[in-house]
Formats: C-alpha cells, structure tokens, sequence
C-alpha cells in the first residue's frame, strides 16, 4: 500500500474506497430531492451514485423508498439522469 500511495500523489483526493469517511456534500450548488410519490424503489438512483448517497429510508408494503444523506451529495445529478420515472429532481442548494 505504501507503494501505490507514492505513486499517486498528484491529483489524488481519497484513498479508494473511502467516500463514506469524507463529506463531500458540502460544496454542491444543486442538490438532489426525491418525490417520494413518483418513486418507484427501482433502486436506481442508489447503484449509480459514486458517493452513496441515495438510501432505503422507509418501505410501504409495495415498494421501496429511497432519501438522499446530503452530507454526501455532491449534487452530480447522475441519479436524476438515472430514474426512469423522473422522481428526482435537481435544486438550487440554499445555503
């Protein structure tokens, strides 16, 4: 491990692997806001975040539903670009 760590110094912001140790949602400009009424659990947004963020919060006996932890939304939009029913949406982050 010492090896690759003085190999890929410049540039490097975390280790791989480590996104859940850093927040990173702290310097978005737009933020992902799920409706949880057109949600669908498909479970999209959540396999195609890089950071995690999309998470089960709740069930309704049908279906799943998913929240955003915005300590680590970066406000990308991949999972908005993601949902097949449209239910996430990109806002201006008020800070």
């Amino acid at each position: 491990m010492a090896e690759f760590k003085q190999r890929l110094t410049t540039g490097l912001v975390a280790m791989p692997g480590t996104s859940m140790q850093y927040h990173t949602g702290g310097w978005r400009t737009y933020k992902a806001v799920i409706s949880q009424e057109k949600c669908i659990g498909c479970k999209r947004c959540a396999d195609s975040c890089p950071d995690g963020a999309p998470f089960e919060c709740a069930h309704d006996g049908k279906k799943k539903k998913f929240c955003i932890n915005y300590d680590y939304c970066k406000g990308c939009g991949v999972c908005a670009y993601e949902c097949p029913v449209d239910a996430i949406e990109m806002v201006v982050e008020e800070k």
